[in-house]
């Protein structure tokens, strides 16, 4: 099949994201709408596949949230959120390693192998991967800040980065779910957004590409005609303290800052309902969605 004229441009327009990025990490986290919808999961996947045959490294982080609300269901038990966290005691805890591990993150790795990637499941035990302690949500009563324990809920306290670059070297797709291990063995379920700013960080990757559901970050999340293309971090933590990125957006955009004050070079939020979003973010001039950066050159 011949190429038409838009189509070589497309691929002009991308060479020298091609050789810029070449042998350069790149995380992607993935969830939302994007990670529900078969037909938009193969896409992404695909992309991600991509990357690693025009030589990249890319890392994929995911998320699972509806999973484990389904497998609850199932066990009988009701979903409860504190701060946007869910309860999870050590019954829910151990349903939830179920969904992400053995559920969400095989059935990724079997998918991305499918498509020609080579993928390795990976999750925060493995090599102490992800090092996690307890962590206690913020809860606002009466004008005061009270800690609540909410049970086995983490914050990533260090990422072992010696496993990830191995297969990395070794030429593999690292697919990372967000559990993490306690000083005793404990599993933690840990923010998906958190993680993959952690890693990002850590690994000094080239870029985050942050998957949700909207274009990406608003000046006021209430008019859509306030979009932002590119904004400094410091710029982003001003918008979260004016109230001007709502609840679901605040973990990605921390995570952005996260990833950037690690060691990440870019950060990038983007819609992952788009077909290939993180290709075009990546290898065209304008991009797609929001990039957050430490400072605007």
């Amino acid at each position: 099949m011949l190429m038409n004229d838009n189509q070589v441009q497309t691929l002009v327009e991308a060479l020298p994201y091609l050789s810029k990025f070449k042998n350069k990490t790149i995380v992607v986290k993935y969830g939302g709408n994007a990670m529900l919808n078969d037909e938009l999961k193969t896409k992404v996947l695909q992309d991600v596949v991509f990357l690693q045959c025009a030589g990249m490294r890319p890392v994929l982080v995911h998320g699972g949230g509806p999973e484990i609300t389904r497998m609850l269901m199932q066990a009988g038990k009701k979903s409860e959120f504190v701060s946007g966290l869910r309860v999870t005691d050590a019954e829910s805890v151990g349903i939830a390693e179920m969904a992400l591990v053995g559920k969400i993150n095989t059935d990724l790795v079997a998918h991305l192998n499918t498509l020609g990637g080579k993928a390795v499941g990976l999750n925060g035990k493995d090599s102490n991967l992800i090092q996690a302690k307890k962590h206690l949500a913020d809860v606002y009563e009466n004008g005061e800040v009270n800690l609540v324990d909410i049970g086995y809920v983490g914050n990533v306290e260090k990422i072992n980065t010696e496993l990830i670059d191995v297969l990395l070297d070794g030429g593999f797709i690292p697919v990372i779910a967000p559990t993490g291990v306690g000083a005793q063995g404990e599993t933690y379920n840990i923010n998906a957004d958190s993680v993959a700013g952690e890693i990002a960080g850590a690994l000094k990757a080239e870029k985050l590409l942050v998957l949700t559901d909207v274009r990406g970050i608003y000046a006021d999340y209430r008019d859509e005609n306030s979009f932002l293309s590119t904004l400094t971090f410091e710029k982003a933590q001003e918008l979260i303290i004016r109230g001007k990125i709502d609840g679901g957006m605040i973990p990605k955009v921390r995570a952005c800052i996260t990833a950037l004050s690690g060691g990440a070079k870019k950060t990038h939020i983007i819609d992952g309902r788009t077909e290939h979003s993180i290709l075009m973010e990546i290898f065209s001039d304008k991009g797609v969605g929001t990039e957050v950066v430490k400072e605007i050159r």
